[in-house]
């Protein structure tokens, strides 16, 4: 455990200053710099914290009743139930921050935590960068960088089970890097079942298993999902049904792209993003078919086609180069991506999990991609907090950013060797 705590003092330090840093810049910073009278605070995660103490009460009904606005699936409300459970001995208060609760006390329980959750992502990016091969100072770059554009989702919109979800992803494709496929499959199902968006790297995941492979791999990722969905559903159909499969935004709170004409219309002015949320996991599948037969061609011989021969291994290595788990994280953040480019309502912490995976293949390629990255990184970051509703002046400039970063990022100089199987799997 020593060892594994030295090889994690990175994170270690990057995870105790975000904590800190971000529990000063939400109280004591707004009130004695910017002199104002109320608390900078998440609105966002009062109505996950609601249907967490509802959980943590037995209610598992009350998970997707109104008055939550929970839309993800029932691990976001899972992860925050140590929270729940001390909130409830401490007897705080759930009222929103607002004029008459300008320094509500249940943040300084809440807030604390669900930073400190969401800085999984970074002891996994760093794990993956490791194991890539980048150097200490290259990594605590690294964890620089995606400290500053963490602060987007977690501190400022109070959304750590995004940050929660990618970090078992990560952990996911370490583990399946490392030959761990039951591993990989397991975390995989706790990262969907916190936050459905990962679904969009499962495709290049599966994408690297061989065809018997992955029924048990998909089985593994579904089930954590499907078990707390049904209790849920069980408990309360209705609002379980509308929550999961409309998923409501609200183009006149948040920012509208070009799609937001052709989703379907709802109630209170909001749209349907469930219909194209789906089509875009249609899109990641299509990305991962084609990078299959890439990568099943680069298996294969020279001057020999179709079906790899014995002794030739087929997509699903056991242990992965380094090169190989570059390029695999650099189509992760290409999926992951895409739901910013066809979302039909954005938000501003939406472009967050591409560009924080983005940055691991890019500390690969050396300090001059990771440090014109990272920059770029943050602006983005900064420039998706800006309020403007107009299409060209937000939607546009972020997407042509972040095609800008995951061209930087994309690691083109490497020979990517094929992968590794163990010898019975590697013959017919």
């Amino acid at each position: 455990m020593r060892e594994r705590l030295k090889r994690r003092t990175v994170p270690l330090i990057g995870s105790t200053l975000f904590v800190l840093i971000g529990v000063f810049t939400t109280t004591w910073g707004p009130t004695h710099l910017m002199h104002r009278a109320e608390w900078a605070l998440p609105y966002d995660l009062w109505g996950t914290l609601d249907a967490t103490v509802r959980l943590s009460h037995g209610n598992v009904g009350g998970i997707y009743a109104p008055g939550t606005g929970l839309i993800s699936l029932p691990g976001a409300a899972v992860i925050l139930l140590p929270c729940a459970a001390l909130i409830n001995a401490l007897g705080l208060s759930l009222q929103l921050p607002g004029p008459h609760n300008l320094h509500p006390a249940v943040w300084l329980v809440a807030g604390p935590y669900q930073m400190a959750i969401s800085c999984v992502t970074l002891f996994a990016a760093d794990a993956l960068a490791e194991r890539l091969g980048v150097s200490w100072w290259k990594r605590a770059l690294l964890q620089v960088a995606s400290l500053g554009i963490l602060w987007s989702p977690s501190p400022r919109w109070g959304h750590p089970e995004d940050a929660f979800a990618l970090g078992m992803l990560l952990y996911a494709l370490l583990a399946q890097s490392n030959g761990r496929i039951a591993l990989a499959g397991w975390l995989t199902g706790c990262a969907v079942c916190v936050q459905p968006l990962v679904l969009l790297a499962l495709p290049v995941q599966l994408a690297l298993l061989p065809w018997r492979r992955m029924l048990p791999f998909l089985v593994r990722g579904a089930l954590p999902s499907a078990v707390l969905l049904a209790a849920a559903a069980i408990a309360n159909w209705h609002d379980t049904y509308l929550s999961v499969t409309s998923q409501p935004n609200s183009p006149v709170i948040n920012h509208p792209t070009v799609w937001t004409s052709l989703a379907p219309q709802m109630a209170n002015q909001n749209v349907a993003a469930g219909p194209f949320r789906l089509a875009t996991i249609v899109l990641a599948c299509l990305c991962a078919f084609a990078v299959r037969r890439r990568w099943q061609a680069q298996a294969q011989p020279p001057g020999r086609a179709g079906r790899p021969g014995p002794g030739r291994p087929e997509p699903g290595a056991l242990e992965w180069p380094a090169a190989l788990l570059a390029d695999v994280a650099w189509w992760v953040a290409f999926t992951l991506a895409l739901r910013s480019f066809f979302e039909p309502v954005m938000v501003s912490y939406y472009p967050w999990p591409p560009m924080a995976v983005a940055l691991i293949p890019a500390a690969a390629l050396g300090w001059r991609r990771l440090w014109l990255a990272g920059l770029l990184a943050g602006g983005l970051t900064g420039a998706a907090q800006g309020p403007s509703h107009a299409v060209w002046i937000w939607w546009v400039p972020l997407v042509a950013g972040l095609v800008i970063l995951l061209a930087l990022c994309y690691p083109a100089r490497v020979t990517r060797p094929e992968p590794l199987l163990a010898p019975s799997e590697a013959t017919t």
